[in-house]
């Protein structure tokens, strides 16, 4: 994943921002923070699993479903940081540590993720140009809610009261679409994908269908699955949705386009943790490279400098940034337009 600023002028804003921000620091690495973070989830990785082990062909092993819902989506997390360099100096270190945790622990192809995560960052909110504005059974435009056919348009009416439940089936959208990517391309970067993808499917297939009866088998996939896109969901969600689209082919420049589309969201260091620093969207996009736990540091600087260049900043509780979202989809899908239009 690309992570380097853009070509500004030594006098534009964003140019003295960064100079702010790495005088104080903030772009070093912090190995030993994510060797430990590495260690700790691998551990409750390796606990989740000995315990469905332990447990076995019992109804008590769907609490193991939703606690390994939770460690996946930690592990996710970390591939997300490993994807924009946070962890080590390294490409290639980044790169390994990224398939690990994506495409062996989760089963998501790391490769995919990053393109399609990259071309987000570059140009987030922008109508036609954002991937993650692109999903079907969403309309987050007008004009998407317009162009979809008649059916599609009233299911867009009430999107809002099914944007959670569509959460869960996040998991498997995310799994077939990592399948899909690794079956159209070739080359040795995606036969490595596909033999790590392909491990973790026998792997988490074979344990859950030998050890529980085939009922029990399905119900826990589709517990722990569904937690997991559930929980991977609504830490996404809160970062863009509701906030300003961009037209197709905005030229906004680089500082206004990744403050003015993104939101943080308030809290304390359990919110850092659930969230897996997403929470600091707007510190995010500016400095994608920033390791996950100096984000909170570099906040006080960057809504400091936003006030002082009349920049609006968005910060809002949790439950309030999930209200934003939900009423941005409810307006969307009341007025929809044609493309023309």
């Amino acid at each position: 994943m690309s992570t380097a600023p853009p070509q500004t002028g030594n006098g534009s804003p964003y140019a003295h921002l960064l100079h702010q921000i790495r005088g104080a620091g903030l772009l070093e690495r912090r190995t030993g923070y994510y060797i430990w973070k590495i260690a700790i989830t691998g551990l409750l990785f390796a606990a989740g699993w000995a315990a469905f082990a332990l447990i076995g062909d019992s109804w008590w092993v769907l609490i193991v479903a939703g606690f390994l819902a939770f460690v996946f989506t930690q592990l996710g997390f970390l591939g997300h940081d490993a994807g924009h360099r946070q962890i080590f100096a390294s490409r290639r270190a980044n790169y390994v540590l990224g398939l690990l945790h994506s495409n062996l622990a989760i089963g998501l192809s790391y490769g995919w993720w990053v393109d399609k995560h990259n071309r987000h960052h570059a140009h987030p909110n922008t109508d036609g140009a954002d991937p993650d504005l692109e999903i079907r059974a969403l309309a987050f435009t007008s004009r998407q809610a317009g162009n979809r056919g008649r059916i599609a348009a009233f299911a867009y009416r009430y999107q809002a009261f099914f944007f959670f439940p569509l959460l869960l089936l996040e998991g498997l959208s995310l799994h077939v679409n990592s399948a899909r990517a690794l079956l159209r391309r070739g080359g040795r970067p995606r036969a490595w994908e596909s033999v790590l993808l392909a491990s973790h499917v026998i792997g988490y297939l074979g344990a859950v269908f030998l050890i529980l009866s085939p009922v029990r088998a399905v119900v826990f996939i589709l517990v722990q699955q569904g937690m997991f896109g559930l929980y991977l969901g609504c830490s996404f969600a809160p970062n863009h949705k509701g906030m300003a689209i961009l037209a197709a082919g905005d030229r906004t420049d680089f500082l206004r386009r990744q403050v003015l589309t993104s939101r943080n969201v308030r809290g304390h260091w359990l919110t850092d943790f659930l969230l897996g620093g997403l929470n600091y969207q707007i510190e995010h996009h500016l400095f994608p490279s920033m390791p996950r736990s100096n984000l909170r540091h570099a906040q006080t600087i960057v809504e400091s400098f936003c006030h002082r260049h009349s920049l609006t900043y968005c910060q809002t509780g949790l439950f309030e940034s999930y209200a934003q979202a939900l009423r941005h989809l409810h307006a969307v899908g009341r007025t929809p337009c044609s493309a023309g239009a």
